[in-house]
């Protein structure tokens, strides 16, 4: 975890999991690099919003894959949902409700799916494909996070790769142009 900047309730938090998603990123906005997966980015979230000031909002800035062929570029997500996490199981277990969708977003846009999973396998990508339309490590644990401490949230992804086969090796190869679009849309928004 590391913040870079320092936040103040008349600008966003921008929460990105590694550097690489963030080089090319300005010092106008505060940073928070989590590390990856849900674990991190809730642990660097909650800590950091703890700590007294709170944002303006949180905006997740990412990579994502996609579960359909033809997906690239900037999406706004709608709604967020994890898809390593039984809830169907725990709720006939225990009779309560974990890990419920999140909407994170107004009309139409991407259902994200969260999990601790690189996806990279084609039956994994089509498992996903049925509830979603982007994948990603970090989304749902920040929205959670945010949705708990009272902070607007918006989950922002580019599109990395297509979640299957040689997802890793494309994820590698795109993540620096990914990073100056994600960058691009940051400085779009006037900040």
């Amino acid at each position: 975890m590391r913040l870079i900047g320092t936040i103040s309730p008349d600008r966003p938090l921008l929460v990105v999991a590694v550097r690489e998603e963030a080089a090319h990123l300005d010092d106008r906005l505060p940073v928070l690099l989590t590390g990856i997966g849900k674990v991190n980015a809730a642990a660097a979230l909650a800590t950091v919003l703890a700590q007294g000031e709170k944002p303006s909002e949180v905006i997740n800035l990412g990579t994502a894959g996609a579960l359909r062929s033809g997906w690239e570029g900037v999406h706004h997500v709608v709604q967020v949902i994890q898809h390593d996490l039984d809830t169907d199981v725990l709720h006939t277990l225990t009779g309560r409700s974990y890990g419920a969708p999140l909407v994170v977003g107004k009309g139409d846009g991407p259902v994200l799916a969260t999990g601790d999973l690189f996806v990279s396998e084609p039956a994994a990508r089509e498992r996903l494909a049925e509830h979603a339309d982007l994948v990603d490590m970090e989304g749902y644990a920040v929205a959670t996070v945010a949705h708990r401490a009272g902070v607007p949230v918006r989950l922002v992804k580019y599109v990395s790769d297509e979640a299957g086969d040689g997802a890793e090796h494309t994820w590698r190869e795109s993540v620096d142009d990914c990073a100056r679009h994600l960058a691009n849309w940051v400085t779009s928004q006037g900040w």
